[in-house]
């Protein structure tokens, strides 16, 4: 019988060891050409068939023996396909079965079989048999060899078909297998390889079993299953209380997502209506103050702009107030006149007194011929008036008298215009100060209740500096009003100008920032605008600063400004207690604000521009580089700081004790201690305060010596004879308990060492 394949014939049956080694292009064609023929219904054609039966009956028990082991394989297997369903097109998609599995794991299995001779397997084959034994592999898949399901009888090996059940595995099976298996090597790749072509299959790891006694018994199995069961229903009852509470939690964050967006509704309308009530406030005011001011025009004065030449000049032209106690004024001077000439007529009808009465009797000789010689004249042309006729001592005391009270009374009218006057000034300086500031808030840009940074609403402008805008402005996230001072650069500056501007403001907010106290100014934010404004939000103040204050009153009395220099002492001493410590180097009244306006009230410090941070790099034991000589105020600045030379000067906390004891001087006196009517050029010109080797105390008003010797202490001309800020802060004068001891001390030491008369420099005349 002859198979005829695409590659060729094969004359005779195929030996077995044809079929066990190595594939041959001839017996691969016959196997293909003899699964080609089996029908999709997985059983083999009747040609087929015939062809099987005309072969030696040895080897067709063999071919059996393959077929019904993959079958019974293929039985035992969920995963294992029907025979021949799908041989011809994919040979690699069916390999499940446990037949195929053994022609993997046996070939290293001892079995009687493996020890025949060589000749048993030098048998040739049929190509049917090739073609049937390459078909169940296909079939199989990758499985293992047919003898693994014969090994069970002899109980050696370690064949999967002992997962099979015995009533699947047969007698006549067992021995057909057995049969088969002894003619195959250990060592040589199984037959069921010849279905995958030339490629030979990877052999898995051997398994290795161990059988071991448990003691576990039927109860005990029980028992373990049952306390399973409990745990899983546990578990599963636990998952189930865990997913109500998830749905409740879930629902009870639904329900407080929601609440949370209603009130963040209510919250926006809230702040809606805030903000519209906060601007309809401020449009009120603004129109009020603009009211006011043009009545205050009539009555105190406006600017009027005059014509000097080729140049326009705003001058100043008081109102009727003003012009009505001129008026006064002059009225009253004009009554004084006359009151002085009737006096003077008044002391010419003096009668003559008794002393007076003799000296006139003596020499009335002369005088009758003298007054009879010019009577007797009659060719005289000109009338002569008669002389006034002398008023008794009684009509001249009184005439006397009526004119003192009506003098009296003129200067009581006079002091009365004068405090008149000294209160429409004033007025007349918060007029003026509310011309400027409505005739900046109209030019600025931002006067139509602008919202900075979705946060600031600005309400009215508060004042104006050279290159910075301060807004009064309500904080809509926290609820309280702030002061945002806008810095607005020039935009004609060159870039170089624009950048040392903000490194400035930069250093100035880094600084106040970090600073925490009760008497200085709280600095809440900063952000920009664009590439040439920014802002910093501070704490508002309601009242005016100490500058403003001292030009209304301008003095205060000693213990206000005493209590005023005590806060100013304790903010300092805390400057210098942080590290690094601060000098302010600008102290002046105009950074001083009064919260409540009044003197008697608390204080706060602001504006730290010109700060000095007193780092260990650039501070030394003589003080640190006075780097920015030049910039301050200078009433307020000490020697050291107008020092030029080759080098820049050294300051200390020293500069600001000399702050102190200036602002100190001027509460009580009223004037600065130097250069009071000179201007910054003046004094930087006249080495004003280089000059200022020792303070000069006024007369009046009369300050305790103590204060004086305080004054004395921070005016120190020389650095190193001035208080530091600690000494200055532990001073007896700043201590009230100190005061009492030295005061009553002091009383007691003027009591024992007391004079009848005080000595003459303590009588002061007025």
């Amino acid at each position: 019988m002859s198979v005829q394949s695409s590659s060729g014939s094969l004359e005779g049956p195929p030996s077995w060891s044809q079929l066990s080694t190595s594939p041959t292009p001839g017996s691969a064609a016959a196997a293909r050409s003899l699964l080609n023929h089996t029908p999709p219904s997985g059983r083999p054609r009747e040609g087929a068939m015939d062809e099987l039966h005309s072969l030696d009956p040895r080897r067709q028990e063999l071919l059996e023996a393959r077929f019904t082991g993959v079958a019974s394989g293929s039985t035992g297997s969920t995963g294992s396909c029907s025979v021949g369903a799908k041989a011809s097109t994919n040979n690699e998609s069916s390999n499940h079965s446990f037949g195929s599995l053994g022609s993997l794991s046996d070939k290293e299995s001892e079995t009687p079989e493996k020890k025949q001779s060589e000749s048993s397997r030098g048998r040739k084959r049929k190509a049917e048999n090739q073609n049937e034994s390459s078909q169940g592999k296909s079939i199989g898949g990758r499985g293992h060899k047919i003898s693994d399901y014969f090994e069970y009888q002899g109980g050696n090996g370690s064949s999967p078909v002992r997962g099979i059940p015995p009533a699947i595995r047969s007698p006549q099976n067992s021995h057909s297998h057995s049969t088969a298996s002894s003619s195959v090597r250990p060592n040589s790749p199984s037959p069921t390889a010849l279905a995958f072509g030339d490629h030979p299959i990877v052999q898995p790891k051997q398994l290795s079993f161990k059988i071991i006694q448990t003691d576990l018994t039927m109860l005990k199995l029980a028992a373990l299953e049952s306390n399973k069961i409990q745990d899983l229903e546990k578990k599963e009852g636990r998952i189930d209380d865990l997913l109500r509470a998830n749905c409740d939690l879930r629902r009870q964050i639904d329900e407080q997502q929601k609440l949370l967006e209603k009130y963040k509704e209510r919250l926006n309308k809230c702040i809606s209506m805030s903000k519209k009530l906060l601007i309809e406030k401020s449009t009120q005011e603004k129109l009020s103050s603009r009211e006011k001011s043009m009545q205050d025009r009539l009555r105190l004065g406006h600017f009027t702009t005059v014509r000097h030449g080729a140049s326009f000049t705003e001058q100043w032209t008081d109102g009727f107030a003003f012009q009505n106690l001129v008026k006064q004024q002059e009225w009253v001077n004009q009554q004084r006149e006359d009151i002085e000439r009737q006096r003077k007529l008044l002391a010419k009808r003096k009668p003559p007194t008794a002393n007076n009465s003799q000296a006139p009797s003596t020499n009335s000789e002369p005088k009758q011929r003298k007054n009879k010689a010019v009577n007797g004249a009659e060719n005289d042309p000109f009338v002569r008036p008669n002389l006034p006729q002398l008023l008794t001592l009684a009509e001249y005391h009184e005439q006397e008298e009526i004119f003192k009270l009506r003098l009296g009374h003129l200067k009581k009218e006079e002091a009365e215009i004068q405090a008149e006057l000294e209160r429409l000034e004033r007025v007349r300086n918060l007029h003026i100060r509310e011309l400027k500031r409505i005739n900046n808030e109209d030019n600025s840009q931002f006067k139509d209740h602008p919202t900075l940074n979705e946060r600031y609403l600005l309400l009215h402008l508060l004042g104006r500096g050279g290159f910075s805008e301060v807004y009064k402005a309500f904080d809509l996230y926290e609820q309280r009003y702030a002061a945002v001072k806008i810095h607005q650069l020039n935009k004609s500056w060159r870039d170089e100008k624009k950048e040392n501007y903000h490194k400035h403001a930069c250093r100035e907010y880094r600084i106040h920032k970090e600073l925490d106290h009760p008497r200085i100014v709280k600095l809440y934010d900063y952000f920009s605008l664009d590439t040439d404004t920014f802002c910093t939000v501070l704490e508002y103040c309601e009242g005016n600063d100490l500058d403003f204050y001292l030009k209304q009153h301008k003095l205060m009395s000693e213990k206000e400004a005493r209590s005023i220099v005590m806060q100013i002492v304790n903010a300092l001493r805390y400057l210098n207690e942080i590290k690094p410590p601060i000098i302010h180097y600008d102290l002046k009244p105009g950074n001083i604000l009064l919260v409540d306006g009044t003197a008697c009230g608390e204080i706060k410090i602001t504006d730290f521009g010109l700060s000095k941070i007193m780092d260990d790099d650039s501070y030394g034991v003589d003080g640190m580089d006075l780097t920015s000589q030049g910039a301050g105020t200078y009433w307020y600045l000490p020697p050291e700081c107008f020092v030029v030379g080759k080098e820049p000067p050294k300051i200390s906390n020293k500069v600001d004790v000399w702050s102190v004891g200036v602002i100190f001087f001027q509460c009580l006196y009223g004037r600065k201690p130097f250069g009071h009517n000179q201007s910054q050029q003046d004094i930087l010109q006249e080495n004003t305060i280089l000059k200022a080797t020792e303070v000069q105390f006024p007369v009046k008003p009369v300050v305790s010596s103590e204060a004086k010797a305080f004054i004395r202490r921070c005016l120190a001309y020389r650095k190193e004879d001035r208080f530091d800020v600690h000494q200055l802060a532990n001073d007896p004068y700043l201590l009230p308990h100190m005061r009492r001891s030295n005061s009553s001390g002091n009383l007691h030491m003027a009591g024992l060492t007391a004079s009848p008369t005080p000595p003459s420099s303590s009588i002061i005349t007025y």
